[in-house]
């Protein structure tokens, strides 16, 4: 790779150990995939947050960094952690709530901002173009895809190291030959509702590995539908991106790829773990909830209340919390929960007696029964409301 004359300075260590180690960290990326060199970023945004997902090994590293002066050098944003600040804080062990808080306490020494959310994108949108460096895999591909920013995979370790760095590795999604369609992907049926766009993620991502799909036949889809799209291919895929026929991008001679309702109601069959009718948890917010779908949920639930028994908990950005007027009070007047700075997928639900979990999110209904172990039901919004609420 070649380096600039400062570059070279930080890489031999002339700023102090942590640039070193960070830059270090970006060259042997780039070196692994034939990058030319390093190119500046406009944010960054830092996965492996969550102590429960992260456990006790990284911890003396980010104090190190900290120790050492490291400073985030862009706008840089945190993944969620592993509870809320008011509901499951109290729910869970001492030394894992202590351990969680060491962690972000590094990260606010380094400059991150403590936003604790994986959809960094209704905080601050990304412009076209923009050159990114985000762990978050649903974010990356929403913001490849969907807002046209350009990003790859990175994870939490080298989303940070460019976080400080303010540069990112020159491969991948960054450059414009590599973002172009390998297999064309026709939807033979039009798709219902969020839960099904997140269904067809799951399949694609099942089949195309790394292959960037040029998706045919979405219709107007719904920025929550294409969220739900963008987590799910994640989810179990390794594109890091999809295209729609309205792009011109693909390439001459792709592959054909043709999903039919019946691959959309196995899919979701086959999410659904649940041998019970009734869940322990209703859950919606993976990726965290927008302000429309706070609303929307608002105006669903109006007037009812949580059944005896089942949890309801909506996961959303504290920023999105805070500008939600007087939607959140209507949620929390029915006994359902808005959760913020979580992730009910790397939380410990498993401690608070959740054996069971319904829920509009595919990638939820993907992780929970390894990362939860949770029985899942895949279900679209409106039915998960119906099946937390009575009146």
């Amino acid at each position: 790779m070649y380096l600039t004359k400062k570059e070279e300075r930080v890489y031999d260590g002339e700023e102090g150990w942590a640039k070193q180690t960070c830059m270090r960290i970006l060259v042997r990326l780039g070196e692994l995939f034939k990058a030319e060199k390093l190119i500046p970023i406009d944010s960054a945004h830092v996965s492996g947050v969550s102590y429960k997902t992260l456990g006790d090994a990284p911890i003396d590293f980010l104090q190190a960094l900290a120790d050492s002066g490291a400073k985030a050098s862009v706008k840089a944003t945190l993944n969620p952690q592993s509870f809320d600040s008011e509901y499951l804080i109290k729910k869970i062990p001492v030394c894992a709530r202590e351990n969680q808080l060491q962690i972000l306490k590094q990260f606010d020494r380094m400059g991150l901002e403590s936003t604790l959310t994986c959809t960094p994108y209704y905080l601050d949108q990304p412009e076209s173009c923009s050159h990114l460096a985000w762990a978050e895999s649903s974010a990356v591909v929403y913001a490849n895809s969907v807002l046209g920013a350009c990003t790859n995979r990175e994870g939490g370790p080298s989303a940070l190291a460019a976080a400080i760095i303010g540069k990112t590795a020159d491969y991948g999604m960054h450059r414009k030959e590599n973002r172009r369609a390998d297999v064309v992907v026709n939807v033979e049926e039009p798709l219902e509702n969020e839960m099904e766009f997140g269904a067809l993620g799951i399949y694609l991502g099942r089949i195309l590995g790394d292959k960037i799909p040029m998706i045919r036949d979405l219709g107007n889809a719904s920025e929550t539908c294409m969220k739900q799209l963008s987590a799910a291919l994640a989810a179990t895929g390794m594109t890091n991106m999809f295209c729609t026929e309205h792009d011109k991008t693909k390439r001459a001679r792709m592959e054909v790829i043709n999903v039919s309702s019946k691959d959309i109601g196995g899919t979701v069959q086959n999410l659904s773990t649940m041998s019970t009718s009734r869940p322990d948890l209703v859950f919606t917010g993976c990726p965290h909830c927008s302000l429309n779908e706070i609303q929307e949920i608002a105006e669903l639930s109006a007037g009812r209340k949580v059944k005896s028994g089942i949890e309801c908990w909506i996961c959303t950005s504290r920023y999105v919390k805070e500008n939600s007027g007087d939607a959140v009070k209507k949620i929390e007047k029915t006994g359902a929960r808005v959760l913020t700075d979580m992730c009910t997928i790397v939380s410990w639900t498993e401690k608070v007696g959740i054996r069971s979990i319904m829920t509009n999110s595919a990638k939820t209904a993907h992780y929970a029964p390894t990362l939860n172990k949770a029985e899942t039901v895949l279900a679209p919004l409106k039915k998960c409301l119906e099946t937390a609420f009575k009146g």
